[in-house]
């Protein structure tokens, strides 16, 4: 699973990198890491490169759509550069080995040694006036009576996740803080939540091939990887990019700050004792992280002896996660109470579901028909969207496919779909950025309608007496109170949460405590909605458009 900034840095000579850095520093304006839209088009005028092919040259190198080059990005962009004036069109297929990337040449870039020449003698002149002693300026201390003004330092935006991270701090969060969203749906967000790598989830009963899916998928082992017909992987196990082969335990993530997982706390000791990291060189984990789960178990006896809340942590790595792929076998269709339970818990994203029937060359070709039809009978039931959800077929593991089962159609369509499945793996790099926007959308609506709701509950309990009763009541006609909400906001009946979830925090809380609703507050995220994120997205987006 290659990725276009692995492309660039290992298709790229030594000598080659030292100029194409000293390129990227003159390109960088404000050297802040990051050739912008208005940099590059500055930069990459010099290329003599029509307005389309440049916009096409930066289409493929920021294939992320972070809005911004890495130096990595700037490489592969220059030697499309040199490709688009050779003649060639520019499509992503070039980075995908029609052409040997090492051979490209520099790009003719016209009038780019003045400007080399221009910053040199710029910085000559820089270092010599910091080599003249000047005097240090006296300022006046201002009068102790003055009121101390807090001046919060203000965050450069130099990517779109930057700015989602201010517009969280500075209108989302106070709204969720205010109605107790942290409590209701979904822990506070931290810088963390938003730098975190896309992370793939694998659902299945035991035994259906989680682990060895991952193995096949790195190629290698990772660290505290178990693999046999029993249930074998008892913790959830989250495969993370490190610079040396280690596991941490779930204690230790859960409380570093630069890991995206400090909300798994709410689970108790009980899940994080469940819990850990393997961490391992490899360049899919840089770009992707995966997070193995325990088998699920059919009948009740499971369920009453897990010590914490297994549908609610796969409801919380449901929400982070950009894929979440359920494995089932040919001998394993049957969809148990608990896996039932799991599927239900993951309602809000059913697009990021896909199914994968493994070990499919366990069976013949009209015997793979039947568990076909049989398997998408069962999800009928439970997946609750009138769309198809999308099913691979393959034996994901690294021992040849049995061709004596299926024959060579069936050896033919695995490699198809096993090929199909990888490539919608690597896409998730690309869309990450835009899956980081939906879900923050998504966030915000969902912390309105939270809003809605709390503020309505208070207005409906009496001022004086009867303030349990009331309490109870407004519990037991949750359904019909969220109508009410609806009807009054007209507001999606699909985006309301769960009524069962819901009743359940709600007993924990004393609603004459909840706040009024605070207009100016909904007004902060609907403007937010309405400008500022069309406002931030117009502002990264490809810079010839």
């Amino acid at each position: 699973m290659e990725t276009s900034s692995a492309i660039s840095i290992g298709s790229c000579l030594k000598e080659h990198q030292k100029i194409y850095k000293e390129w990227f520093n003159i390109a960088d304006s404000d050297g802040d890491g990051h050739v912008s839209g208005n940099d590059a088009t500055k930069f990459f005028a010099m290329s003599k490169l029509s307005r389309q092919e440049l916009k096409q040259v930066w289409a493929v190198a920021d294939s992320k759509r972070q809005g911004f080059l890495g130096l990595a990005e700037f490489i592969i962009a220059m030697k499309l550069v040199s490709l688009a004036q050779e003649g060639h069109e520019i499509t992503s297929d070039l980075l995908k080995g029609s052409i040997d990337m090492k051979s490209v040449e520099f790009p003719v870039l016209e009038g780019l040694e003045n400007v080399v020449s221009k910053q040199k003698s710029s910085k000559t002149n820089v270092d010599v006036e910091d080599n003249v002693v000047t005097q240090p300026q006296v300022t006046a201390k201002a009068p102790w009576y003055k009121s101390k003004s807090i001046i919060k330092p203000q965050v450069n935006v130099v990517t779109i996740v930057d700015g989602l991270k201010r517009l969280y701090t500075e209108k989302l969060k106070p709204l969720e803080v205010t109605y107790r969203f942290n409590d209701f749906a979904s822990p506070v967000l931290t810088n963390s939540d938003f730098d975190a790598k896309p992370m793939v989830m694998l659902l299945g009963q035991y035994s259906t091939g989680k682990t060895t899916f991952i193995k096949h998928l790195l190629g290698c082992d990772y660290p505290g990887a178990h693999i046999g017909p029993e249930p074998t992987t008892d913790r959830f196990v989250v495969a993370m990019s490190g610079p040396d082969e280690r596991t941490i335990p779930g204690n230790t993530m859960a409380v570093q700050a630069d890991m995206p997982f400090n909300g798994l706390t709410s689970f108790g000791g009980a899940f994080l004792s469940k819990f850990e990291c393997s961490q391992m060189p490899h360049p899919v984990l840089d770009q992707i992280t995966l997070v193995d789960t325990p088998g699920v178990l059919s009948g009740e006896k499971q369920r009453t002896q897990r010590s914490y809340d297994f549908t609610g942590v796969i409801s919380w790595f449901a929400s982070k996660c950009d894929m979440i792929l359920l494995l089932f076998d040919p001998h394993k269709l049957d969809i148990s109470d608990e896996f039932k339970r799991v599927i239900t818990s993951l309602r809000g994203n059913e697009d990021k579901i896909r199914v994968v029937l493994n070990k499919a060359d366990q069976v013949d070709t009209q015997q793979l028909m039947r568990v076909y039809g049989a398997l998408m009978w069962s999800l009928g039931k439970v997946l609750n969207t009138p769309e198809v959800v999308r099913v691979y077929i393959g034996s994901f593991n690294d021992k040849p496919i049995n061709e004596a089962a299926v024959g060579p159609i069936g050896k033919e369509l695995f490699e198809k779909e096993q090929n199909d499945l990888l490539a919608d793996l690597m896409d998730i790099p690309k869309k990450a950025c835009d899956r980081k926007i939906n879900e923050f959308v998504k966030r915000a609506r969902a912390a309105k309608i939270n809003a809605y709701i709390m503020s309505h509950l208070k207005k409906e309990m009496p001022t004086m007496m009867g303030k349990s009763k009331a309490q109870q009541r407004l519990m037991d006609n949750l359904e019909e109170e969220f109508g009410k909400v609806q009807r009054e906001f007209h507001l999606p009946a699909g985006d309301f949460p769960s009524v069962e979830h819901f009743r359940e925090v709600l007993g924990g809380y004393n609603i004459d405590k909840f706040e009024k609703l605070k207009p100016k507050m909904v007004q902060a995220v609907d403007d937010m909605l309405g400008y500022d994120i069309p406002d931030l997205l117009k502002k990264f987006r490809n810079p010839y458009d």
